[in-house]
């Protein structure tokens, strides 16, 4: 088994979940809609929301959020998902485990057969950008103030 997992949030790790986004620097809370928020446009959006929490072994250590569709991607890049959110809880953070998160998600496209991955940050610092970058997305440009990036899943 994995060190790095994605569960379902359940009322057994909903409020710790929900505490995960406290961890973060002011910086990161600009970056990133608390899990709480998150959350609630996850029930709001249920048919297209896909909310899990990230463990470590057997501790809750951050949330990532799919949207399983985005009408904002362009056609020729369908089926896409859209990387919602991804938190990892600071004392968690330049571990490796948001490189490891990311390789579960593309792994999840394969198997979707998804052609495209996207995802956005605000660009007021270097990070999660860089992150992202480096990780093999590329940056498609600005839309709504944030930089919207794109990684294609063969």
């Amino acid at each position: 088994m994995s060190e790095i997992s994605l569960k379902k949030i359940t009322i057994d790790n909903f409020d710790q979940v929900i505490k995960l986004s406290e961890t973060l620097n002011d910086y990161q809370k600009r970056c990133v809609a608390p899990n709480m928020v998150s959350l609630a446009q996850a029930y709001v959006e249920y048919e297209r929301a896909w909310p899990r929490v990230i463990y470590l072994h057997d501790e809750p250590i951050g949330f990532m959020m799919l949207a399983l569709w985005d009408d904002d991607i362009p056609k020729e890049d369908w089926p896409a998902y859209y990387l919602w959110r991804l938190m990892i809880s600071a004392q968690h953070q330049a571990k490796g485990y948001g490189k490891k998160v990311l390789d579960i998600i593309v792994n999840k496209c394969k198997e979707d057969k998804i052609k495209t991955l996207y995802t956005s940050c605000e660009m007021s610092g270097n990070q999660p950008y860089d992150f992202y970058i480096k990780y093999g997305f590329e940056d498609t440009g600005i839309n709504d103030g944030e930089q919207i990036l794109r990684m294609l899943i063969s």
